[in-house]
């Protein structure tokens, strides 16, 4: 078991031994909020192969949009670090904000007054129910880091839970080199 909790800005790294989960293999979450009844966070490392302008046609803005999690993917979710630009944002961590006033962000998307590496867009969340991710902590699914990434928003996806694995160190630095499809091997 991780000796970190799951803390709003944290990261959840999913464990090499859920190679064959489709929604979460290789996986680093952005956790935005974590209470005793629920958590949700947002996939950091799965671009799709969307832009802004896919789901909003009125919005000229090739922005990619990452796969959040399994959870609500018909709805769009965004994390940024611009609160003072998007009102009611909601504080993550660290000058990581989480979601905030639509209709302001489609005026700096339509004005171009936004910069990709200050917004990151997400269909779907990563969403668990009361206890379900501490079980899920509990059998080894997950590790927990403290979000070291300098900036979430302009990262490597292709190296993100690469880099965390060999971070972490002894047999992960294994795992961190094995191929996506482990039958490959």
């Amino acid at each position: 078991m991780s000796t970190l909790k799951p803390l709003k800005g944290r990261l959840l790294i999913a464990e090499p031994s859920i190679l064959n989960d489709i929604s979460f293999n290789r996986a680093i979450i952005l956790i935005t909020e974590h209470t005793e009844n629920n958590s949700v966070g947002f996939i950091l490392n799965r671009p799709l192969e969307l832009t802004i302008t896919d789901l909003l046609p009125e919005i000229n803005c090739s922005f990619l949009v990452y796969e959040g999690g399994p959870v609500e993917q018909d709805n769009l979710y965004f994390v940024h670090k611009v609160p003072e630009l998007i009102p009611e944002s909601i504080e993550v961590d660290n000058g990581i904000f989480w979601g905030g006033n639509f209709d302001s962000l489609k005026h700096l998307l339509h004005n171009n007054l936004l910069q990709e590496n200050d917004i990151r867009f997400f269909l779907g969340y990563s969403g668990w129910g009361k206890n379900q991710l501490l079980n899920e902590l509990n059998t080894n699914s997950w590790f927990i880091s403290k979000n070291d990434i300098t900036d979430i928003f302009s990262k490597s996806n292709d190296t993100l839970w690469r880099s965390k694995l060999i971070q972490k160190g002894g047999n992960y630095k294994l795992w961190a080199n094995a191929p996506s499809d482990i039958n490959l091997n």
